[in-house]
């Protein structure tokens, strides 16, 4: 779709929530960007809120990468910005909401109404008649200022099935259409969430399943054409310029904000990967090691058995912590700098002892919630997801607090060059500060 110097981009857009989790959203948005992009649409996806898993599968079905909006976390003017920028090349932009559409302050509706994005709604109809007109209605009403584009039944019985619910919703509300119920096209999921893209043997067909049942779909049509007016980005100053930067980056080590790296990059800094679980070695020229969150937890016995002395990677990390260079760890990545984790089963496995103390994998969450860490060089924004608890002697550099009542959250850990924390951070809400970590500076 063309676009005339020095005017806003303008482009299809819709907003893909739910009532609740669960409700197959994930799997509505593949299957809907997979469809455009088999009928040669450029499609661009984001994801609403923290999420580092379903990006992995709006990424493999519209075939770029996908960023993270909130009206938080990214800031409204970050998120119009990224929004602008995939408007001037896209045919289509996809947002994917977070739990239901109205939870969360900052909420999928916020974002919405904000960017007067329009919104489709995904209702898991199974178990449910006439009701489903009922809970259509009040997503389409409970604010006026949301704008809606209408309702597609999830997880439908049959064709009745399908006419009763049709027949529920008001006259001026907008059936979308309706799919059937399909093991084949679901996404396997685990207590963090779905399962990643790279663990999912069948996605693509997965996918293309999801493509196909929705092609018959008023869902499949283009929706009306958004404006979406942003200022040019900032130049940021070359802060990292000439550093490498290693980041672990495998099944282990996989929850990483494209942004993050973008930001990296946009520093001046060289970004190059390794995996730990491949035993790949962290390169001797690296000024700095990220070791990113992730399932250390289900990949414990090939960490444990790349500690041996001619591993290559737990050799590494340990010289490259002995010469004193920068290591910023991430939750998962902190895990794997413990003496030991322990599984749920009570199976401990050694880590690499950089860091003393002990991780314990918990059935139960252990934190959850929007999170920010305030620095000498400002406010690094984030949040923390876990199921695990730590215990360790070392005495916090300070706390994160929580966004909505500013109690205390997580601690932070510095031990000698290694800079930890629970908390994943956003890092383009703070690049001073991100350029101070990995130069190994007080922060």
């Amino acid at each position: 779709m063309p676009h005339l110097p020095g005017m806003p981009p303008r482009c299809p857009a819709l907003f893909v929530s739910a009532p609740a989790s669960g409700q197959g959203k994930t799997t509505i948005a593949a299957g809907l960007a997979r469809l455009h992009r088999r009928a040669g649409r450029r499609v661009r996806v984001f994801k609403t809120g923290p999420d580092f898993l379903d990006p992995m599968i709006l990424a493999r079905a519209s075939g770029a990468p996908v960023q993270t909006l909130d009206l938080w976390m990214v800031g409204e003017t970050a998120c119009r910005q990224l929004l602008a920028e995939a408007a001037r090349e896209a045919d289509l932009i996809l947002i994917e909401g977070v739990m239901g559409l109205f939870d969360g302050t900052p909420s999928s509706a916020d974002l919405a109404a904000t960017f007067n994005v329009p919104v489709a709604a995904v209702i898991s109809a199974k178990a449910m008649a006439q009701t489903f007109g009922a809970i259509a209605f009040g997503l389409a009403r409970f604010r006026k200022d949301v704008p809606f584009y209408g309702v597609l039944a999830n997880h439908v019985g049959s064709a009745r099935h399908a006419q009763m619910l049709e027949s529920a919703l008001p006259n001026d509300l907008r059936w979308l259409g309706h799919v059937a119920p399909a093991t084949e096209m679901a996404l396997p999921d685990r207590h963090l969430g779905l399962h990643q893209a790279d663990e999912i043997d069948d996605l693509e067909a997965r996918i293309e399943r999801a493509a196909d049942a929705l092609a018959d779909t008023a869902l499949a049509q283009l929706p009306p054409a958004i404006e979406f007016a942003a200022e040019p980005r900032e130049t940021l100053p070359p802060l990292l310029a000439g550093l490498q930067i290693a980041v672990a980056r495998d099944a282990a080590f996989s929850f990483i904000y494209p942004a993050n790296l973008a930001l990296l990059e946009a520093l001046g800094a060289h970004v190059s990967f390794v995996s730990p679980l491949a035993d790949e070695p962290v390169p001797a020229s690296a000024h700095a090691l990220y070791l990113p969150g992730g399932y250390p937890e289900l990949h414990a016995a090939t960490l444990a058995g790349n500690m041996h002395k001619a591993a290559r990677t737990a050799a590494s990390i340990r010289e490259h912590a002995a010469k004193n260079k920068p290591i910023v760890a991430e939750c998962g990545g902190m895990l794997y700098l413990l003496e030991t984790l322990t599984d749920v089963n009570g199976e401990s496995t050694p880590m690499l002892g950089l860091l003393p103390g002990h991780a314990t994998m918990q059935a139960r969450l252990a934190a959850l919630g929007m999170q920010a860490l305030d620095t000498t060089h400002g406010t690094l924004n984030g949040h923390t997801f876990h199921y695990s608890r730590m215990t360790t002697a070392l005495t916090p550099l300070r706390y994160t607090r929580h966004v909505q009542s500013d109690a205390q959250g997580e601690p932070v850990w510095r031990h000698g060059s290694i800079f930890a924390t629970y908390m994943h951070g956003y890092w383009p809400s703070n690049p001073a500060l991100v350029a101070a970590l990995f130069r190994g500076e007080a922060v």
